[in-house]
């Protein structure tokens, strides 16, 4: 499959996150928390279609309903009564969501909320923080990773370093900047913390950072591309408490297919109206009827059911059994995460390491460093999670799903335990004491 797929496809791929040494999955079905590859191999899946799968692999509600729409027309270049009922259920379910616009991916929800916000306050600049993702245009590519003061990818406009900036987690950082520059049109951020969580931010700051954008007129846009319907059914902004003015959705949202948002308060969304100047958005298949059918069973089953208490449940459980493994192994690490994620850190800097008295003295460790583990680290990591039937989402990280069991997570723990027995006798992670 791979040497086919690299003399058609372009990288050989079709999606960055995809490449792996010394070959990408190829999955042919999953069912569940459970997947399996070409080559009849059983995964328990904690990359879950990278944390769309809410529900886990082809649930019974979510197959049906895309089927029974299927049946009536895949398109029809038209608004459709389906449409309206997704609107409406995210109308109901999110503080900010007074109004809705369809797009077809987290990017283009992202895209679209910088155009608003610019509508909104004639202003032109964007600024996001450190290490938080919104997808791959270009105004939203620089701070994604290490180093922050660049931007990781070639054929982005130079213009761009002048009309993004990216800025560190501290709230009097960010208050000396909105003060400093009035062009500041938007400030984006993911309310779990940079990249789903893995450098975690508390409620506190993302209320602080609520007062400074109201105080400056910026426009406060939540990235809950992953977040929505996965924090809580009202997503990460009300398990916070806090209500941005955009909000950016995809994945859980559009019932793990094609497809997304953008939602936001009635004075912002009011750019799109027609018999004004006003914002303009196309595309083709916004909202089309086999997504919005997915949608529409994928949040009722959640807003119906304890689904994300049993996510949170089973990742709750799962980064408590790798911090035991951790912790008996004397592995200078920890796993930590919010809602129904799991990162795990490995210190790697033997002077701290050194220092240390337990492994609690690790997790105040600079937060922006967490991006950082060194790549030999990271890929060995994934191979020997991997080769014991256990796939991750990214990095050292992944999600769990209302689909998973005790017996999935009681699998996970089996094969991190044997693979920190590797890494320690490869002498890729350091011990404490």
């Amino acid at each position: 499959m791979r040497d086919r797929a690299v003399a058609t496809m372009a990288g050989g791929l079709g999606h960055d996150l995809r490449w792996f040494d010394p070959v990408p999955l190829y999955t042919t079905h999953g069912r569940g928390a459970r997947k399996w590859d070409v080559d009849g191999n059983e995964y328990v899946d904690c990359c879950m279609g990278n944390a769309a799968l809410m529900l886990g692999h082809a649930p019974d509600p979510v197959v049906e309903a895309i089927r029974s729409a299927a049946g009536e027309g895949t398109h029809f270049g038209d608004d459709h009564p389906r449409q309206v009922a997704w609107a409406e259920l995210l109308h109901e379910s999110l503080p900010s969501a007074e109004r809705i616009r369809f797009v077809n991916s987290g990017t283009e929800a992202t895209l679209l909320a910088y155009r608003v916000a610019q509508a909104h306050t004639g202003r032109a600049k964007l600024l996001k923080l450190e290490g938080h993702f919104h997808g791959w245009h270009d105004h939203v590519l620089p701070g994604t990773a290490p180093p922050f003061d660049q931007v990781p990818s070639v054929g982005v406009p130079k213009r761009v370093d002048e009309e993004t900036i990216v800025a560190p987690h501290d709230l009097d950082a960010l208050e000396s900047i909105l003060a400093a520059d009035d062009d500041i049109a938007a400030v984006f951020l993911e309310p779990s913390g940079a990249s789903w969580g893995r450098v975690p931010i508390d409620s506190d700051f993302v209320t602080g950072l609520r007062v400074l954008t109201e105080r400056f007129g910026v426009v406060l846009v939540f990235d809950e591309v992953i977040t929505g319907f996965r924090w809580s059914v009202g997503g990460a902004q009300e398990r916070l408490a806090v209500t941005p003015d955009l909000t950016c959705l995809a994945k859980t949202s559009a019932g793990a297919m094609p497809g997304g948002a953008l939602v936001g308060k009635a004075d912002f969304m009011r750019h799109f109206e027609f018999g004004r100047a006003k914002v303009l958005h196309y595309g083709t298949f916004n909202a089309s009827p086999l997504t919005a059918a997915a949608a529409i069973a994928t949040i009722e089953t959640i807003r119906d059911s304890d689904a994300v208490a049993r996510a949170d449940a089973t990742a709750s459980a799962l980064r408590d059994g790798m911090n035991e493994i951790l912790g008996s192994r004397g592995i200078a690490g920890y796993a930590y995460g919010p809602a129904s994620t799991f990162h795990v850190y490995f210190e790697t800097d033997p002077d701290l390491v050194e220092r240390a008295s337990g492994r609690a003295d690790l997790a105040t460790s600079d937060p922006r460093r967490l991006k950082g583990l060194p790549a030999p680290l990271v890929t060995r990591y994934q191979q020997q999670l991997r080769a014991r039937g256990v796939d991750i989402m990214s990095s050292t990280g992944g999600v769990t799903s209302a689909a998973h069991t005790g017996d999935d997570i009681a699998r996970v723990l089996e094969a991190f335990d044997e693979a920190m027995e590797s890494l320690t006798s490869e002498q890729l992670v350091l011990t404490l004491g």
